[in-house]
């Protein structure tokens, strides 16, 4: 018994030991799975990790190659215009291309019921001898006739009704077909126009055409302008372009996106100031030269023999802080010149520097140049026709042409006084070249300016411009003023480019006469008048005791802005630089239509209460408002418009705009309020107020 009770004692130690092995490989085959597990989730993490990070760097490197893209883009400015043809005026005729009459489902007619599917068969066999057979017979006969009849005349209605839409619908694509080839034969006749006055080098033409051939202009990057002023000077065949430029903004401010992965973070890396002031230069070269080529590409007919391009941008001037525009770069270029340029090797800022052009040394700041001729400065001849501007005789403003050469000096050194300048007249023997002796009292810009007017019906030759400089250095002023009743030539421009001179065109000087309460005009001195309507007379009347005092305001403006500062006429500014408009008494205007400058659309006309006098009263008073238009020439009634109640806290008003369209003005009775008073209407029109 002991032996048997040893045994199973053993038996039974075996047994635990062989489930406790088999427990120990259990426990160590989990540790082995949990181990795998654990690798394989770590594995899975760093290709999730490394997966992670290449998505960040896949965007890194998209961003990245985005920058590069664009700045690719501003360098190929002048690289996208190689291949591309010169623009043609034939782009501008209208090619009709009418589909042909389609009806469709109206095409088809309405199918008419087929007489067969109404037949009713007779009875026949024993059938036909059954009681009543023929009786039923001749029913359903004359049933499916009936049948036949309504649906024959219901398919007839309605194979009428499509055929008078159809008839409706063919008679619509004839009319509309009509009035595509009316559209198409207007629009060509202008363009057969234009050819023929361009064929005659008209200003206004030439000057509508080039315009357009930059409009048209394909393939500039985004954030580029198309905005421009054009003139035409048809004796010197050269025309004067003002374009808007890129600011140094159009430069991306990062030059690549880098991703950190210790941080996670995707930065940004700065572009040099060095590098995108370099790659703002090179923009604004490439888009000169482009712009030029553009424009003497498109000269097929052989009009200009130069063009003047001036290139501004729209920014901060550091010197002021005040926004306005700023000149960067300016160049002069002759047609026969150019043509020698080869575009695909040229480098933009040297091929500026060969044409003797000006290019900003700090963009970025604006750092100006001193422009060359301006489109304000050209004095065009336009061939006579409907709106063509013209400087109206007037038996109460002087000819300068005809003024006595002493009095016509004399009224030079008044205007130089009434400008604040001290001033003298030379002796005419002796004077060395000088009419007029002016000192200008400003600390600062002031000093002794010498004066030389000619009173010329042509160009002034550059001969008198260079006859100027030498009398400056001869006197040792600090600046000479050639004042002239006509006009200068490019080479007279391009002579005064930086040196101590200024040229005041004949335009010019009525302008400046009128704003300093002064009168002249240009011609004809046969006692010609004004065209009907030209001068007029704008009055803004009310009840008596119906509303607070007013003063009058108006703006010269092209698009809805004003031309320039000086263009905004008011108490401190009485007319505007040409004497296009000028303020009366109580709310009233003086209004030479032919004197408004040819690039100006719109003669706005307003009236804001007088917060001196009155603070705190608004229009809501204004009662029984009416404009009043009279011809000045002869006090003949042009027209009369009432001016509707206005809103409480309204303190100033627009009643009214002469529109220029097509080359014809027009008056358009408008009323619009505003709640700013004066400062609130100047905004509203671009005046910058500080």
């Amino acid at each position: 018994m002991l032996g048997t009770w040893a045994e199973l004692q053993r038996q039974q130690q075996r047994q635990r030991e062989a489930e406790l092995r088999l427990q120990q490989q259990q426990l160590r085959a989990d540790e082995r799975r949990a181990r795998e597990a654990q690798k394989a989730a770590a594995r899975a993490d760093r290709e999730a990790q490394r997966a992670y990070q290449q998505a960040r760097e896949a965007e890194v490197a998209r961003r990245t190659a985005e920058i590069e893209d664009r700045v690719g883009e501003l360098q190929g400015v002048l690289r996208a215009r190689l291949g591309q043809p010169g623009f043609r005026i034939e782009r501008l005729r209208a090619a009709v291309q009418i589909p042909p009459f389609d009806a469709g489902e109206l095409a088809r007619p309405m199918a008419m019921p087929d007489p067969a599917r109404y037949q009713v068969a007779p009875p026949s066999g024993l059938g036909s001898f059954a009681p009543g057979a023929q009786t039923r017979y001749e029913q359903e006969r004359a049933q499916a006739h009936a049948r036949y009849e309504y649906d024959l005349r219901a398919a007839q209605a309605a194979e009428y009704d499509r055929q008078q839409r159809l008839d409706t619908y063919h008679r619509q694509y004839q009319e509309w077909a009509n009035g595509q080839r009316a559209l198409a034969d207007q629009r060509n006749e202008q363009v057969d126009d234009l050819v023929r006055r361009l064929a005659t080098r008209d200003p206004e033409a030439v000057e509508d055409y080039f315009e357009g051939v930059l409009l048209a202009s394909p393939d500039w990057p985004e954030g580029f302008s198309d905005r421009s002023a054009v003139a035409f000077d048809a004796s010197a065949r050269q025309l004067v372009v003002d374009h808007e430029l890129p600011t140094t903004e159009i430069v991306p401010a990062v030059a690549r996106v880098r991703y950190v992965k210790a941080e996670d973070q995707e930065k940004e890396v700065a572009r040099t100031a060095t590098d995108r002031r370099a790659i703002h230069r090179d923009v604004l070269a490439q888009s000169t030269v482009r712009i030029l080529a553009e424009l003497f590409f498109a000269d097929h007919q052989g009009i200009l023999d130069s063009v003047v391009l001036n290139g501004y941008v729209e920014a901060v001037n550091p010197a002021t802080g005040r926004p306005g525009r700023t000149c960067l770069v300016t160049v002069t270029a002759r047609a026969e010149d150019f043509r020698h340029i080869s575009l695909d090797r040229v480098d933009a800022v040297a091929c500026l520097e060969a044409m003797q052009g000006t290019l900003s040394a700090r963009p970025d700041r604006p750092t100006p140049v001193q422009p060359g001729r301006s489109v304000d400065s050209v004095v065009s001849t336009p061939t006579p026709g409907p709106g063509t501007s013209r400087i109206p005789a007037d038996d109460g403003d002087p000819d300068l042409y005809r003024m006595d050469p002493i009095e016509f000096e004399n009224l030079i050194a008044e205007l130089f006084k009434r400008m604040g300048m001290q001033v003298e007249t030379t002796a005419r023997s002796g004077d060395q070249g000088v009419d007029v002796v002016a000192v200008d009292p400003d600390p600062i810009r002031g000093g002794k300016i010498v004066v030389q007017v000619k009173r010329y019906r042509n160009t002034v030759p550059p001969t008198a411009v260079r006859d100027l400089a030498g009398t400056v250095q001869h006197h040792g002023a600090n600046k000479g003023l050639l004042v002239t009743t006509s006009g200068f030539g490019p080479g007279s421009h391009e002579f005064i480019r930086n040196k101590p001179l200024g040229l005041v065109t004949g335009p010019e000087l009525v302008g400046l006469l009128a704003q300093h309460g002064l009168r002249g005009r240009l011609g004809s001195g046969s006692g010609a008048s004004a065209a009907p309507g030209t001068r007029v007379l704008v009055q803004l009347a009310w009840d008596a005791g119906t509303a607070p005092p007013l003063d009058p305001c108006a703006f010269v403006c092209s698009r809805g802005r004003v031309l320039t500062d000086d263009h905004f006429v008011f108490f401190n500014n009485p007319a505007s630089p040409e004497g296009a408009v000028r303020v009366g008494d109580g709310v009233a205007f003086l209004v030479d239509l032919a004197l408004v400058p040819q690039q100006a659309d719109r003669l706005v006309l307003a009236a804001a209460v007088d917060e001196e006098s009155a603070p705190g009263r608004d229009l809501s008073t204004l009662n029984g408002a009416r404009v009043t238009r009279l011809d000045q020439a002869d006090g003949t009634h042009l027209g009369e418009h009432s001016v509707r109640a206005r809103r409480a806290g309204e303190t100033a008003i627009v009643f009214g705009a002469f529109v220029r369209s097509e080359g014809s003005w027009s008056f358009s009775g408008t009323a619009n309020g505003f709640t700013a008073g004066l400062l609130g209407v100047a905004v509203a029109h671009g005046v910058e107020v500080e």
